[in-house]
């Protein structure tokens, strides 16, 4: 039960990151390659110049890659610590004297929650990167 929570778990962040990258952050590579090409059309500028130049094109891609690092590292840490207290709980269980095999289930159903918890919060989370993502463009 457990692993088939984990699994649709990380179905649907991949299946967010996935739409994320094609819908803005693809665009944004796009843009970022097309303005480096323009750094380096230019036979005046100096080489620290282009240099410049083309580390100011690839900020937006490198801001949107934190925003989206960021986002993917807070919802892990969170489901990271829901099964933890899974974990926990099921260790007091056993440490009181409980069926092993009622502990086993528990801690399944503990953690399957967690993983429902958390797509739960997946529309949100997406939505949010998003919109800082499209700031970013603007």
């Amino acid at each position: 039960m457990a692993e088939a929570a984990q699994g649709r778990v990380q179905a649907a962040v991949e299946s967010m990151v996935q739409g994320l990258e094609r819908d803005s952050i693809r665009g944004m590579q796009g843009a970022m390659f097309r303005c480096s090409a323009q750094c380096c059309e230019s036979s005046a500028a100096s080489m620290q110049q282009v240099q410049q130049c083309i580390e100011r094109c690839h900020a937006p891609l490198a801001q949107a890659q934190a925003i989206v690092t960021g986002e993917l590292e807070r919802f892990q840490d969170r489901l990271s610590r829901c099964t933890l207290h899974c974990n926990d709980k099921a260790r007091d269980s056993l440490e009181a004297g409980g069926p092993e095999a009622r502990v086993r289930a528990q801690l399944d159903a503990c953690v399957a929650a967690c993983g429902d918890e958390h797509l739960r919060l997946l529309p949100a989370m997406a939505r949010k990167m998003k919109e800082s993502l499209a700031a970013l463009q603007q």
